[in-house]
């Protein structure tokens, strides 16, 4: 299906960044860079500034941070009671917040403290986890998502769902490669979508795909379905075998897709695109290929199969992305 109707979607996202550089030494400790993430512009200085508190932190791996955190919302607040652009909860902001513009005032919703703070408390929990065995700066994110001592005691990432997607798409929006990075062609989104065409009929499976086909996947799902007995897809899983295809290396999970892929402007969106659900960047949970007119390719849901879908088969819309090559490794 080579369809180049476009349709305007509704959008519930602002600019989203996309692009950036984490340069790494030969160790352990990676060096403080220079921001070359796309951030708000009220925001870069602090994030500059604040991104090089300690060597474990640089601006580039504070902005993914806050990428996924808020999608740069300084109102932010989650159904756990997580406040502000960095999501400090309550108790953590009691401890760690601290009054980064000196206005006599620690105030979490104030972007010039949550920013300085969200970077201090990094580098607290760094210290904490220093001698846990493995990557550092993943501990460190783990850490701040599941607390240090869930790293410590799991001698590194915790087997946590949830905190591993949440290191797992922090290092690839950080990490992906500046040095000319391109949207996807036309031929590039025409390949996606036959790959992605072929595989329709396949199961689903939680957790299951890769650059080489379906496979067998994982457990479990939230309603509980495995897919370690199932060679198939789940959705993040086909976009990531369709684009493979078509020779750019996406990240497994959708959150991580949508952090390496360019935000397209309603109105603009083309068949290749990636569509994507979720309430904030932080919970993205779905992803299709868009075809045109209004439908995409997707692999649904557990006791599915890749299938035709409307865009609106889910109400939570958040955004499209167009998937950029870059030339660095796969994350």
């Amino acid at each position: 299906m080579r369809s180049t109707t476009a349709v305007t979607i509704g959008v519930g996202a602002t600019a989203a960044v996309v692009l950036g550089a984490l340069v790494q030494d030969a160790g352990d400790n990676p060096v403080s860079t220079a921001l070359s993430m796309a951030v708000p512009a009220e925001y870069k200085s602090l994030i500059e500034e604040a991104g090089n508190t300690c060597p474990e932190v640089t601006p580039n791996l504070l902005a993914a941070l806050l990428t996924q955190e808020s999608n740069f919302d300084p109102e932010a607040r989650s159904q756990v009671g997580a406040q502000g652009v960095a999501q400090f909860m309550p108790s953590t902001w009691e401890t760690h917040g601290i009054d980064g513009n000196g206005d006599g005032k620690r105030d979490v919703l104030d972007p010039e403290d949550a920013i300085p703070s969200s970077a201090k408390y990094l580098c607290t929990i760094a210290k904490d986890v220093k001698d846990v065995p493995g990557d550092k700066q993943a501990n460190m994110l783990a850490a701040y998502n599941a607390g240090p001592q869930a790293v410590r005691d799991a001698g590194g990432i915790p087997p946590f769902e949830e905190t591993q997607n949440y290191v797992r798409s922090i290092t690839a929006l950080a990490n992906q490669g500046g040095g000319g990075g391109k949207t996807a062609t036309t031929d590039q989104a025409v390949t996606a979508i036959n790959a992605a065409q072929q595989m329709i009929g396949t199961p689903y499976s939680w957790g299951g795909g890769n650059a080489n086909g379906p496979s067998t996947g994982t457990c479990c799902s939230p309603s509980g379905r495995s897919g370690t007995s199932i060679a198939g897809f789940d959705c993040s899983g086909l976009t990531l075998y369709a684009y493979a295809k078509a020779g750019i290396n996406l990240p497994r999970t959708a959150a991580a897709q949508y952090a390496a892929s360019e935000p397209v402007k309603p109105g603009e969106v083309k068949p290749g695109d990636l569509v994507f659900y979720g309430k904030s960047a932080a919970s993205i949970h779905h992803v299709g290929i868009y075809v045109g007119s209004g439908w995409m390719i997707d692999a649904p849901r557990p006791g599915t199969k890749v299938r035709y879908s409307p865009m609106d088969t889910m109400t939570d819309l958040f955004g499209v992305g167009r998937p950029v090559s870059h030339t660095n490794k796969e994350i």
